[in-house]
């Protein structure tokens, strides 16, 4: 049988994923400041970074939904 689907914990969840997250920018942001890194892996930083900015907005939008669903 299939469980019950809970989503009392929604909210907090995604909000420890943002954090996560912006901890996860935040590093990466001070890892583009290594000299000794190439070109290529400067540029796959940047480009996950604008990923991880895209997921931010993502979860907060979710986070949104989320609170007005359960009020």
């Amino acid at each position: 049988m299939a469980k019950p689907d809970d989503r009392s914990d929604n909210v907090e969840k995604l909000q420890e994923m943002v954090q996560n997250t912006i901890q996860n920018l935040e590093e990466a942001h001070e890892t583009l400041q290594n000299d000794s890194l190439s070109q290529e892996q400067k540029q796959a930083i940047i480009a996950k970074n604008k990923r991880r900015e895209e997921s931010i907005e993502s979860f907060r939008s979710e986070i949104k939904d989320e609170y007005r669903d359960q009020h």
